[in-house]
Parts: C-alpha cells; sequence; structure tokens
C-alpha cells in the first residue's frame, strides 16, 4: 500500500486572525472511579466531562482527538488506581492537556457526576439520596492550578411572605399558618489551590440544612406529614437559602485563604406562579469575613 500523508488541517493557518477563549469537547460520558483519603471503598462515578484549551489567532483549529484520549487513559487509570477525587482528576487533566496542547495557554475541564450519599431517613431507615458533585479546574501555561469542588442539592422551602398573609387574613396569632411549597434546588462550589482539599460530603450537609426541610426519597404517610410540619416551622425564601449557606460556609471554613472563590445559586419552583425563584451570590471568603 503506498504511503499516504494525513494532513494536519487543525495546524494550519486561520484566515481570520481572533484567539479562541475556549475550544474542546462537552459531554463525554466516563465511568470515574474514585477511593477518598481515609476510605477502603471505591465508588464508581457516572461522569460527564468537558474539555477546552484556548487557540490562538494565528492557528486554525484545536486537536480535540487529543482531550478525548487523553480522558480514556486518566480514566481506564482510575479504574485500576481509584483518584482520590473528582476534581484531582480535572486538576490533572488541565497539565495534560497543557502538555498535549504547545499552542495552548490555558486549559479548563469541568465535571459533572450523579452521586449517591447513605443517609438516615425520618423513620430510621438508611437510604441512598441522590446528588450531584462538580468538579471544575483552570490552568495556565505560567501559573498553577486552581480546583473547583461543588455540589447540586434538592431540598423544600416554605414561602414566608404567604405564610404572614395567610395569617393576617385568618386573624390568628398563634399555631401553625399554611404556606405554599416550592421544591429548591441549591448549587454551592467553592473554588481552592490546588493543594487544598474540600469534602463534597460536608457541602451537601451545608447546603441541605439550609433548607425549609431536606426531601426524601421515600416517605410513609406519617413522615410526610413530618416534612410539612418541619418546613413550616422554617419558612424561606431563596435570599434566605442563600445567606444560611454563606454564613455556614465561613464558619466551616476558617483555614481556608482569603482568595477561595465561593458560589451559591438557590431556585425555587414555584407552585402558585408560573415563574420559578432565582438567588446568587459571587464572592470570596475574605469578602464574606469583612
Amino acid at each position: 500500500m503506498r504511503h499516504t500523508s494525513i494532513p494536519d488541517v487543525q495546524a494550519s493557518p486561520s484566515n481570520i486572525k481572533y484567539r479562541i477563549t475556549r475550544v474542546g469537547i462537552k459531554g463525554m460520558k466516563k465511568l470515574v472511579y474514585v477511593k477518598r483519603p481515609g476510605s477502603s471503598e471505591i465508588i464508581a462515578l457516572p461522569t460527564e466531562i468537558d474539555m477546552f484549551v484556548d487557540l490562538p489567532a494565528s492557528q486554525k483549529g484545536s486537536h480535540m482527538s487529543r482531550n478525548v484520549e487523553l480522558a480514556a487513559d486518566l480514566v481506564e487509570i482510575s479504574r485500576k488506581r481509584p483518584v482520590d477525587a473528582l476534581e484531582n482528576l480535572c486538576a490533572s487533566l488541565v497539565k495534560k492537556l497543557l502538555e498535549r496542547h504547545d499552542y495552548a495557554t490555558f486549559a479548563e475541564v469541568r465535571a459533572r457526576a450523579d452521586y449517591f450519599l447513605e443517609k438516615e431517613g425520618l423513620s430510621g431507615r438508611r437510604e441512598e439520596e441522590p446528588y450531584k458533585l462538580i468538579a471544575e479546574a483552570r490552568g495556565e501555561r505560567d501559573g498553577g492550578v486552581r480546583k473547583l469542588i461543588g455540589v447540586e442539592v434538592i431540598g423544600m422551602t416554605a414561602c414566608p411572605c404567604a405564610m404572614e398573609v395567610v395569617r393576617a387574613l385568618l386573624g390568628k396569632e398563634e399555631g401553625m399558618i399554611p404556606t405554599h411549597n416550592q421544591r429548591n434546588t441549591t448549587t454551592l462550589m467553592i473554588e481552592v489551590p490546588e493543594d487544598a482539599d474540600v469534602e463534597a460530603n460536608d457541602l451537601i450537609e451545608i447546603v441541605e440544612s439550609s433548607f425549609s426541610s431536606p426531601t426524601y426519597g421515600i416517605l410513609k404517610r406519617k413522615e410526610e406529614g413530618e416534612v410539612v410540619i418541619r418546613a413550616h416551622e422554617n419558612p424561606r425564601f431563596v435570599e434566605d437559602v442563600v445567606r444560611d449557606v454563606l454564613n455556614k460556609v465561613v464558619e466551616r471554613y476558617r483555614d481556608l485563604p482569603d482568595d477561595t472563590m465561593v458560589i451559591v445559586r438557590s431556585e425555587s419552583e414555584e407552585s402558585i406562579h408560573k415563574y420559578n425563584a432565582f438567588a446568587e451570590r459571587v464572592t470570596t471568603l475574605g469578602e464574606l469575613r469583612r
């Protein structure tokens, strides 16, 4: 067979000279194996991975197959030698991306994984409750790598505004007052230096304790009533959820540096409106401490 030279179209000069901030692949699905320090349990996380580098104005395209190969190699390694955290896998991929793409000055990797945590329900049963893990890493060729670890948690809020309006309409000063309930999804993310670690289970605890009430996969009739009562005893706006999460983050992570980024987003699916309520704060621990 005659040898054929395969052209490298991606490396050819670009006709229009604009730098691209991010170019790469999105939505690659892999099974990542994780073993946390101090634990003997190996967890297989169904994970969706995005990988990007920047592209100089002079180059036509990025070699995206290198991203796929890198992810496949590191994920396969995790089958035999599990990674200690999803965000650390992202950090390793960032470094490898900068090695493989010598034209890039920046790399970013994002991962979202289905995660199940065993928790005790109201009846004392142990159940596997579902959450989302969020991990990211960003790095520059001339700088270090920063990691981001986060969680997405579903809970319940009870509207304090409607509760007080109903109280006034009923003319009741005491006793439980009805209000409308909302399914709330809150995301908490913390960006830290490469040598720092944050436990995802702690983030889940912070968020879940900031709702009017947690929610559960399995509830008997009596337990359903107990959840509703608990929520009505602790009514919350989305603003309340965000502020409570921020306050607990400040209390929990006293040792993290002031430049640690904190992102909190909370969205309540309204039951009496045709829209949702949303609140967000993007800040640093230093700002919150001040």
